[in-house]
């Protein structure tokens, strides 16, 4: 089982790139369920959660080629309709073939999915929306098994705005007998490139990045070509790469409008941001400074960007305080930076940071995918060696991590763990 080891306390300098976003890869690849023609997929990421989608789609009758960065598929002789536990387990994704499946086939069954242990992540909004369009839906034995002849078009007012419902009931919607109306829906940038693929193919959806969502139903849907917009998350770590070491590091790729108000509360903590036609220039000089952070549905501060940004408040001078609305779960990478020096205090949702000068090298271990990259930035910037365990989380959404933070000065490699 492969490690991560860091020498910390080496500014980054260079330009790194952005590749392909996996929480918009993965809903558009479950997308091509939904009829047959070819769709090719450009700037996939190749990481693990992505590989075992195509696996899915394989399964599930789907013709899957893959050359590095695309995908193509063809989805005529989709029969299957069983998603199940053995493959998709450690994906949260796998949820993504419920709606296409239902909406395609008339039936589905998918293995309640895993993914990563952050709390409760309900799916409780995706059946509950389906069965509003006509679904007899019930789960049991640890599968949600979903029948209906032909979806009809709703009025469905989401109780929180999930992101894989939304785009689960969006993608249902596509081929259901008249208008679905979506309401209180996630805003993520994710949600509007599945849209812009769907349309591509045939769909009528507008609405698309607003909080009401409407789609009217079509027969078929036809193949076509799509380039992934990049990924925010990553974009965002390496952002917050450069401001924990120093340096002076350019993301390319890098959308500001994509990530929220992270770039607000980076500014807070004194880094400087500049914005150009190659991406975000980031530099720090002085000191980080303490802030005060919440997670918030898009467009607020991104809770996948959590566990990083409280590396950075580790090393900042002054207390902050981080507040985590989304996932009840989603600390569990706090023991390990206290192993690394970290003062933290946890109470319920909010974590109360007192900034030290340096955090020191230690062994940890990654929790989850979005913890596995805040330990890394903190070994970036700690003194000493700190090795890293559990790194398959990090291979769930980040492509060559260590060889993208290597090349622009990261003193960081992949080893094989000893037994």
């Amino acid at each position: 089982m492969d490690q991560i080891r860091i020498i910390g306390g080496s500014p980054l300098h260079g330009v790194v790139e952005v590749g392909g976003a996996k929480n918009a890869a993965l809903p558009i690849l479950a997308a091509s369920l939904l009829g047959g023609g070819e769709c090719i997929i450009d700037h996939v990421p190749q990481v693990r959660d992505v590989i075992t989608m195509t696996k899915l789609l394989a399964l599930l009758g789907v013709e899957v080629q893959a050359e590095g960065e695309r995908v193509m598929l063809e989805a005529s002789n989709v029969q299957s309709i069983e998603a199940p536990y053995d493959l998709v387990k450690t994906m949260r994704a796998s949820i993504l073939a419920l709606g296409p499946l239902l909406t395609r086939l008339g039936e589905a069954k998918v293995s309640l999915p895993g993914g990563c242990a952050i709390g409760t992540r309900p799916v409780n909004l995706h059946l509950k929306g389906l069965a509003m369009m006509g679904a007899e839906v019930r789960v049991e034995h640890g599968y949600i098994h979903a029948k209906a002849s032909r979806l009809k078009g709703a009025r469905i007012d989401l109780d929180f705005p999930t992101v894989t419902g939304t785009e689960n009931l969006i993608m249902a919607a596509c081929l259901a007998k008249g208008t679905t109306s979506l309401h209180h829906v996630a805003r993520e940038p994710e949600i509007a490139d599945l849209c812009a693929f769907l349309v591509k193919r045939g769909a009528k959806i507008s609405g698309a990045g607003t909080d009401t969502i409407t789609i009217e139903g079509v027969s078929e849907l036809q193949g076509a070509k799509h380039w992934v917009m990049p990924d925010r998350v990553e974009a965002g770590t390496f952002v917050m790469a450069g401001a924990i070491t120093g340096g002076d590091l350019t993301v390319k790729g890098c959308v500001t409008d994509h990530l929220g108000n992270l770039f607000t509360k980076i500014q807070e903590m004194g880094v400087k941001l500049a914005e150009h036609a190659e991406g975000v220039r980031v530099r720090r000089t002085a000191p980080l400074q303490a802030v005060e952070v919440k997670t918030l549905p898009y467009p607020g501060f991104p809770t996948d960007l959590q566990a990083q940004m409280m590396a950075l408040m580790s090393v900042a001078e002054g207390t902050s305080v981080m507040t985590e609305t989304i996932f009840e779960g989603r600390f569990l990478h706090v023991p390990e930076l206290q192993r690394m020096g970290a003062s933290i205090e946890v109470d319920g949702p909010h974590a109360v940071v007192k900034g030290i000068s340096a955090l020191t090298g230690a062994p940890v271990m990654a929790s989850d995918l979005r913890a596995s990259a805040g330990l890394v930035l903190a070994g970036l910037a700690a003194e000493g060696e700190t090795t890293i365990s559990r790194v398959y989380h990090l291979d769930r959404g980040y492509e060559r991590l260590e060889e993208k933070l290597g090349a622009v000065g990261g003193q960081i490699q992949r080893i094989r763990e000893v037994a």
